[in-house]
C-alpha cells in the first residue's frame, strides 16, 4: 500500500477593509494646523531655533503675499501669478 502524504493547503489571504483603509489614510494629528510651509525645511534654512509660534506667523505672511500677488495679477487681467507679482 502507498504511503499517504499529508497536503499542504495554501490559503490566499484577503485584504480586509480595516488595512485598505489604514494604508491609504493619512490621519492628522488632533490640533495639527494645516500650513503652507514645511517646518523641517523651515529649520533647515533658519539654521538656529524656531519657536512653534513663528510657524503661524510665517503662515500668517505667506497666506497674505499670496492673497496681494493674487489681487495683483486679476487687476493686469492675468489668471497666473508671476514672480513679480510678489
Amino acid at each position: 500500500m502507498p504511503k499517504k502524504t499529508a497536503k499542504k493547503k495554501t490559503t490566499k489571504k484577503k485584504a480586509t477593509k480595516k488595512a485598505a483603509k489604514k494604508t491609504t489614510r493619512r490621519t492628522k494629528k488632533k490640533g495639527a494646523a494645516d500650513f503652507i510651509i514645511s517646518k523641517s525645511r523651515t529649520k533647515a534654512a533658519a539654521g538656529i531655533n524656531v519657536s512653534s509660534e513663528f510657524y503661524a506667523a510665517l503662515d500668517t505672511a505667506v497666506r497674505a503675499m499670496i492673497n496681494e500677488a493674487e489681487e495683483r495679477a486679476c487687476n493686469n487681467g492675468r489668471k497666473t501669478l508671476r514672480p513679480h507679482d510678489l
